[in-house]
């Protein structure tokens, strides 16, 4: 990956003390988290806390409250990137800030998550990097954890599993949909799975060392700039890492049209990595854009030809409703399941068939 002269000036200063840091405190401490010793203050690294933060009113308190309530006693910095948000969020991230001397604000003017990432991590000053979602919270022991899978494993990247959930209406439903292989198809930090080497994994915690050398995140990404660096760190070597134990709740949108939009540009991204890394391609991916072209055709060949043809989306209209009512316990998630399957599906895939080729710019 070419950097761009800004991102040169964001990591340049940064390259001297990662090459080595990682190795002090690597091969210090394994032998003692290998051996189930207890880490105390002096042995724990340092980690660096990042948010790219947009509109998230509703759930930033929370989250930073459960990432200051963690059970880790080395040092932690939590560093806010604020993009323009036309909400509340930034007057309360400031009232945060004042509160806490360990959370840090630098500006995000475009309010692009790649690049709010990567200004997090100019300003960091920890070897360890955390990535947390504004809308996002992470259990008590999150960090610790991490940290010792990263020593223990050796990994470059160590994340877990993004548990949609909520207790209210349509976004439970939702919820339900992104856990299930129905929704998402068979991917671990989706819906789960063993403990081992990965593609990718959900947010994640970062050596910087690697990130760096790595180039950071592509800023030209809109979308699955996470899934395109561990593509980057997996290339230059570097082991990706899911353990499930890593649970991150995850708050999904509430209303359909979020929901579309989301998943849209979820597919339109997913075809710019196909188009960048062909090998990367698989039948989880072109599921949803091959479902979009058989009904499409069928319908149109059932009013040219025969209603015959009609049978295929009935076939897949079947199997979203049954598998919804398998999926679901309550009677109201079941009758809103095949709306938001089919929403999912359709607006991933229309997303990915759609893509223009200039979408990943320069």
């Amino acid at each position: 990956l070419k950097l761009s002269p800004k991102c040169q000036l964001r990591f340049a200063h940064f390259e001297q003390i990662s090459s080595s840091y990682p190795r002090l405190w690597a091969g210090k401490y394994c032998a003692q988290i290998l051996t189930g010793g207890v880490m105390n203050d002096l042995s724990l690294p340092s980690v660096s806390v990042i948010l790219p933060i947009l509109n998230e009113e509703r759930d930033l308190s929370n989250c930073i409250s459960a990432i200051l309530k963690q059970e880790y006693s080395g040092n932690i910095e939590i560093i806010l990137a604020l993009g323009p948000s036309k909400d509340r969020t930034t007057e309360i991230a400031t009232e945060l800030a004042k509160l806490d001397s360990r959370i840090k604000l630098v500006n995000n003017p475009s309010g692009q998550t790649a690049t709010g990432l990567n200004l997090a991590i100019a300003k960091s000053v920890y070897e360890v990097i955390c990535r947390i979602d504004g809308h996002s919270e992470i259990s008590s022991s999150y960090i610790k954890t991490a940290v010792e899978i990263m020593i223990k494993q050796g990994a470059v990247n160590v994340g877990g599993l993004m548990y949609a959930d909520s207790e209210t209406g349509l976004q439970r439903t939702i919820a339900i949909a992104m856990r299930s292989k129905l929704g998402v198809g068979p991917s671990k930090f989706h819906t789960g799975g063993s403990a081992g080497e990965s593609d990718t994994v959900y947010l994640g915690t970062f050596k910087k060392s690697a990130v760096i050398a790595a180039g950071g995140f592509d800023e030209r990404y809109i979308r699955a700039q996470d899934w395109e660096l561990n593509h980057r760190l997996r290339k230059q070597g570097g082991l990706i890492w899911f353990d499930p134990r890593l649970l991150v709740t995850y708050r999904p949108r509430n209303t359909l049209s979020k929901l579309a939009k989301q998943y849209f540009q979820y597919g339109r991204w997913r075809r710019v990595i196909s188009r960048q890394h062909s090998s990367t391609v698989n039948f989880r991916y072109l599921a949803p854009p091959f479902t979009v072209i058989a009904n499409v055709f069928s319908f149109l060949l059932s009013i040219l030809i025969s209603p015959i043809f009609l049978i295929p989306p009935l076939i897949y209209l079947a199997l979203v409703v049954i598998g919804g009512v398998v999926i679901s316990k309550k009677f109201i998630d079941r009758l809103l399941m095949p709306i938001v399957l089919v929403t999912m599906h359709i607006s991933w895939g229309i997303g990915f068939i759609t893509s223009p080729k200039n979408l990943l710019k320069s």
